[in-house]
């Protein structure tokens, strides 16, 4: 089969980015007012919870693996908003600028996927995807200590790296399920 990596990965990012949107024209960008803390911990809640179905098999909830990995996509953009643009007190920036600042990151996103997936040989493919959401959580994890220590790193990369990594993983995950389907 042939991969046009580019493509798959623009397909998820706008389906990713529709749904950015829509939730922009129902709450805002509410989630201005989110500190660092509270945005890995969302992350961390959705990561968690694809594990949980992964190990468990059981969706009781029923909302499904693909919209747990859009949200990590999407939670992922926002933390680099609030990490790049600082987080406020109240809602400070319009619906128009949050999505002019999601579309700048998503693209430095898929950059870095590009320069990366010529580096190592697209090795996500044939990685299990469950990988693939331990290494999403053990970025997350890697974010709450950045914070923890007030966003200074002493030889790693910031919490704006992980925040990428996070976002490709996702997307690699989200291209490895339509491929199944």
């Amino acid at each position: 089969m042939t991969h046009n990596t580019n493509e798959e990965y623009d397909e998820i990012v706008t389906r990713c980015r529709s749904i950015f949107v829509m939730k922009m024209k129902d709450y805002g960008p509410s989630w201005r007012i989110m500190r660092p803390q509270t945005v890995n911990d969302q992350l961390f809640i959705k990561a968690k919870r694809i594990r949980e179905i992964e190990t468990t098999g059981v969706n009781l909830v029923g909302e499904s693996i693909d919209g747990e990995l859009m949200a990590i996509v999407n939670y992922s953009i926002i933390g680099l908003i609030q990490l790049r643009q600082q987080y406020a007190d109240s809602v400070d920036m319009t619906a128009e600028k949050a999505t002019e600042l999601y579309d700048a990151y998503m693209a430095e996103a898929k950059a870095l996927m590009q320069r990366k997936n010529h580096d190592y040989g697209e090795a996500w493919r044939d990685m299990f995807s469950s990988s693939l959401t331990d290494i999403i959580l053990t970025k997350i994890n890697r974010n709450k200590s950045i914070a923890a220590n007030d966003n200074h790193t002493l030889i790693s990369e910031g919490a704006d790296g992980n925040y990428f990594d996070m976002l490709n993983y996702a997307v690699f995950y989200l291209i490895q399920m339509s491929e199944k389907q």
